[in-house]
């Protein structure tokens, strides 16, 4: 299985026997929610990740998703209130209890930021608000277009405004310290506007991490302005998540498939992995069967090519989250029996001369390999390089990486085809080293006697470098 799954972590699955199952049953990343849950509670399931990677000799990664400046309401008075279709009514930014005349909102520049005639969707766009207008302090007078009942601490979208509230909150700041110094492999941001707010985190990143801890950045893509900012986001990030749920109340529905797919090819065109989340199989969190709509939507994003596919309540709360891992993997593995999936390759960039020989030798790599119907692609990585170019050429080949670091391992499990290995056995001989890694892949019966081999290495293979030799040779 070439393509992914991403796990969220909650109740239903933090427990070590869970987990366990999850690993087995085909889980390459765990997502810890930081919306939700205690640090004791991350603790306990991060500690449990790590020891069932030492148990099993896999390489789970471990994705820490910071909550962002997620906008809310506040409590309701009796819990409820009916809204009314063209009822008026203020939003303020002064803490009060909640009613269907006054409802407060955790955004202290709503009033400044907000213009008349722009769009206000409370609790996941179920409720439809227009502002009439604005004081510019601290309220905000708006129309009911669509209402409907409103309950306490629902989620603010503001689609047609610009927020002037940082990328970062300042829980955002003490999730980001505790996941680093717990050593995680990927760091989602949530509500990414512009690629600043890349260039911010890894500044914080920077600042925090303990010397020689390399954590990726994955910028989830769920507001207008990152939709028009994707270029730029794609260049500055390491990552992509194709954050549906807000995305899809923020934008036109309609949009949202085609944004998904254009995500897709530039990512896979700039070698960085692409996450595509939310509701993949919702109907699984009570449900034993998928709905045919549901085997359709994760269908459809292995054949754009995603790296990996994320699933949320379905396995967080859901009552069969080892179910919806054996079904989804069964649904993965069909779509990657259809040829017309591999070899979406892109031409080498050979305008950065820095990287020119390795790119080349990668890229031909691939080609190489599909046409003499090779085995395996099998490579050394010291940063992960090799393994981020050779996946973005989606070969139907298995790949094979090697490398001596632990971490680097687990945070090439989130990239699509690429299986890791734990090898610290360089010799100085580039020949003896590489006779090395094919018996350990003969031992482990994942190759074979006689299959066809293509070999890309530095050489000396001993000193870390770029990639600048490739071998075609049976095993």
């Amino acid at each position: 299985m070439k393509t992914k799954i991403v796990a969220t972590i909650g109740p239903a699955s933090s427990s070590e026997e869970m987990l366990r199952n999850l690993i087995i049953n085909g889980v390459s990343v765990f997502r810890l929610n930081f919306s939700h849950s205690s640090y004791e509670d991350h603790q306990l399931v991060i500690d449990r990740i790590h020891k069932l990677n030492t148990e099993l000799g896999t390489n789970i990664a471990i994705l820490a998703d910071l909550q962002g400046p997620k906008l809310r309401i506040g409590l309701m008075e009796n819990g409820q209130a009916f809204m009314e279709d063209g009822h008026e009514l203020v939003f303020t930014t002064n803490e009060c209890t909640c009613n269907s005349d006054r409802l407060f909102i955790t955004y202290p520049e709503f009033a400044r930021d907000v213009k008349p005639g722009e769009d206000i969707l409370l609790d996941d766009g179920k409720l439809l608000f227009r502002v009439l207008e604005t004081n510019k302090i601290d309220e905000v007078k708006a129309k009911v277009i669509h209402g409907g009942i409103l309950s306490s601490k629902k989620g603010v979208n503001l689609p047609n405004t610009i927020i002037s509230l940082p990328s970062m909150t300042e829980k955002d700041l003490r999730d980001l310290q505790f996941a680093l110094k717990n050593r995680v492999n990927w760091i989602a941001l949530s509500f990414v506007r512009t690629a600043n707010d890349i260039i911010e985190l890894r500044k914080s990143i920077s600042q925090y991490a303990e010397e020689g801890l390399s954590v990726r950045i994955i910028a989830k893509i769920e507001k207008p302005e990152a939709v028009k900012n994707m270029d730029a986001i794609v260049e500055a990030t390491d990552g992509i998540m194709v954050a549906r749920g807000d995305l899809g109340v923020e934008l036109p529905l309609e949009q949202v498939p085609l944004v998904q797919k254009t995500l897709v090819n530039k990512c896979i065109k700039a070698c960085k992995p692409v996450i595509i989340a939310t509701q993949m199989m919702e109907g699984m969190i009570s449900n034993i069967r998928p709905t045919r709509a549901e085997v359709n939507d994760v269908a459809n994003s292995v054949l754009d090519g995603a790296d990996a596919l994320m699933l949320s309540g379905e396995t967080s709360i859901g009552q069969y989250p080892v179910e919806v891992i054996q079904t989804m993997k069964k649904i993965i593995r069909e779509v990657e029996e259809f040829q017309d999936i591999y070899n979406k390759h892109h031409e080498a960039n050979l305008e950065n001369k820095e990287y020119l020989i390795s790119d080349s030798i990668l890229f031909s790599a691939c080609n190489i390999a599909w046409e003499a119907n090779a085995k395996a692609i099998l490579a050394m990585t010291h940063t992960g390089y090799s393994a981020f170019r050779i996946s973005s050429q989606r070969p139907k080949t298995d790949v094979y990486i090697f490398s001596n670091d632990h971490e680097l391992l687990c945070t090439l499990n989130l990239v699509w085809g690429i299986n890791g290995i734990f090898f610290d056995e360089i010799e100085h001989s580039t020949t003896r080293t590489l006779k090395k890694i094919t018996e350990k892949l003969i031992a482990s019966g994942l190759i074979k006697q006689g299959d066809l081999l293509v070999n890309v290495a530095s050489t000396p293979i001993y000193i870390s470098g770029k990639t600048n030799m490739l071998k075609l040779s049976f095993a």
